[in-house]
């Protein structure tokens, strides 16, 4: 059978299928014979070394071999995209299953790979979200609701992708579902007719039941106290599959309620997990690791916790550069380098509402790559505008809860949605806009010890009832709350200025908080360079 042939088969049996819902036997037996003959078609297309990839792959899974699934799914898996898939998709899951012996687990974690690959490299259609959806919650039934635990491990990069893509795929099909303009009717009406596909309470429904099943939160809890945490896990949380999937759930809905907006629900989320532990779970994923610091900086700095969002992502930023030589090798290079892009736009940001000293690495990075906006960024006249580039760059794509009303002809017909991102954006921008002055008067302060209202109101072309105003919200963003201990959400209310002043009458009075430089760290950075040097030297003198 030619190709020719076999495509006018399948359009055949579509159109089939769609025309008589009820089938007589002889059509049945018609409709599969022309089935099997398409499946055999798929199979003798696909790449002999590809059929051997599947192969070991499928053994892998029933083997539960996760060293052998951890190089196979980093490192086989997407050299052969590259080689093979890189501008089309792999062989769809139907075409391999007499390759597997139709193993419906192993074809649902094929599924994943195979629909992940089409958002990465192709453009979805809304029948692959759709197909997608179904695909996690196959998975996720069957992890959650089997009579007992299931006999399946994976790795744990493996794990956070899935839980990483499930998050995206619902970002990004609420982000779809808002664009209504360039959409046909057929669009609209599937949209319309199954509203709950990627709906907000399913996606959270997942997440908080694989945190319950794992008791992943007791777990914590006891450990946080110092305790085991086997003691706690359950019969299911004693899993590696579970455990790890509850956990990374949790950092899951740190990120969805970033997405939402609720950013002290976010931090919430985070309770039982220990930051400034140096074995956290987190680390053990890198991706992960960056996404957990990044949400959390982000939730501080929307909540105007200016000095906990640059700690965090001074933390993150210090531990991506130090490790950069093992990311290159990392199939998620590129993702990892542009969370750290986006981290130092917001560093930037954060460091012009809040001065505060960086680290002299962190700091050169910055200004390398943000030097021209961050020197506007302290200019009334062009700080606006730049503030609201680098936050619409480094924010993350929020989404609304629910989509528009596609019952109501007007929305439709005028293609007007509500739009999350440029709402926050308005509501960053206000809180800005108070500030804008700020950076400018701070510059004036380090100058004098004592300056008169009036001419400190002359020099900024305010008001002095004005500059009492910015002098009054100056002295408060001065002070802020500040983690010490405890959960994120907590902190004490301390001095995040090193400059103090006090207005007596008409007459402001300036004092410098100096801080004392780390010495230490500069001359052990400056002794290895000019080790560096004399070994350069050495070696050419000899040549």
């Amino acid at each position: 059978m030619n190709y020719e042939e076999d495509i006018d088969i399948t359009n055949e049996v579509d159109m089939v299928v769609s025309a008589y819902p009820v089938q007589d036997d002889d059509l049945d037996e018609e409709l599969l014979a022309a089935d099997q003959s398409a499946q055999q078609y798929q199979e003798v297309q696909i790449p002999e070394v590809v059929k051997k990839f599947i192969l070991l792959f499928h053994r892998s899974v029933l083997e539960n071999n996760v060293y052998e699934l951890q190089s196979i799914y980093e490192h086989s898996f997407n050299k052969l995209t590259e080689k093979f898939y890189a501008n089309e998709s792999w062989p769809e899951p139907e075409g391999i299953s007499s390759l597997v012996n139709d193993d419906q687990v192993f074809l649902t974690l094929y599924r994943e790979l195979y629909y992940r690959h089409i958002y990465s490299r192709l453009t979805p259609t809304i029948e692959h979200r759709f197909h997608s959806y179904e695909n996690y919650c196959d998975l996720f039934n069957y992890i959650l609701n089997s009579e007992g635990p299931v006999a399946l491990e994976l790795p744990n990069q493996w794990l956070w992708d899935i839980i990483d893509e499930f998050i995206y795929q619902f970002q990004s099909f609420c982000n779809y579902r808002n664009r209504i303009k360039n959409k046909t009717k057929e669009e609209l009406a599937l949209l319309r007719d199954n509203s709950q596909i990627w709906s907000c309470y399913s996606v959270l429904n997942v997440l908080y039941s694989l945190i319950q099943k794992s008791r992943i939160t007791e777990q914590l809890l006891v450990s946080k106290n110092g305790g085991d945490m086997v003691e706690a896990a359950g019969e299911y949380g004693s899993r590696p599959l579970y455990k790890m999937l509850g956990y990374f759930s949790i950092v899951g809905l740190l990120r969805v309620h970033c997405l939402l907006g609720d950013f002290t629900l976010a931090l919430k989320m985070m309770d039982n997990i220990e930051l400034n532990k140096k074995q956290a779970l987190f680390a053990r994923v890198t991706a992960c690791h960056v996404t957990t610091y990044y949400y959390v900086g982000f939730a501080y700095m929307m909540m105007r916790r200016y000095a906990d969002a640059i700690k965090a992502f001074s933390h993150i930023l210090t531990f991506i550069n130090r490790t950069k030589q093992y990311h290159t090798r990392s199939y998620q290079h590129d993702q990892i380098n542009k969370k750290g892009d986006q981290m130092y736009a917001l560093l930037a940001i954060c460091v012009t509402l809040c001065p505060t000293r960086l680290d002299e690495n962190i700091h050169s990075q910055m200004r390398e790559k943000y030097a021209e906006q961050s020197n506007k960024l302290t200019k009334p006249e062009e700080a606006l505008q730049v503030f609201e580039e680098l936050f619409l760059f480094a924010c993350p794509k929020f989404i609304s809860p629910n989509g528009p009303n596609l019952e109501d002809p007007e929305v439709v017909e005028q293609g007007v949605a509500f739009e999350p991102v440029q709402h926050y954006t308005k509501i960053f921008m206000a809180e800005v806009q108070h500030s804008i002055l700020l950076p400018t008067l701070r510059s004036y302060l380090k100058l004098y010890t004592t300056m008169g209202n009036a001419k400190l109101a002359s020099f900024l072309e305010i008001e002095p009832e004005q500059l009492r105003t910015l002098l009054m919200m100056a002295k408060m963003r001065s002070r802020q709350i500040k983690w010490v201990e405890g959960t994120l959400l907590e902190g004490e209310y301390q001095g995040t200025s090193d400059l103090d002043f006090c207005l007596k009458q008409d007459m402001i009075h300036v004092s410098e908080a100096k801080i004392g430089r780390r010495y230490g760290d500069w001359f052990l950075r400056n002794i290895n360079k000019f080790q560096d040097i004399l070994g350069g030297l050495e070696l050419s003198s000899r040549a």
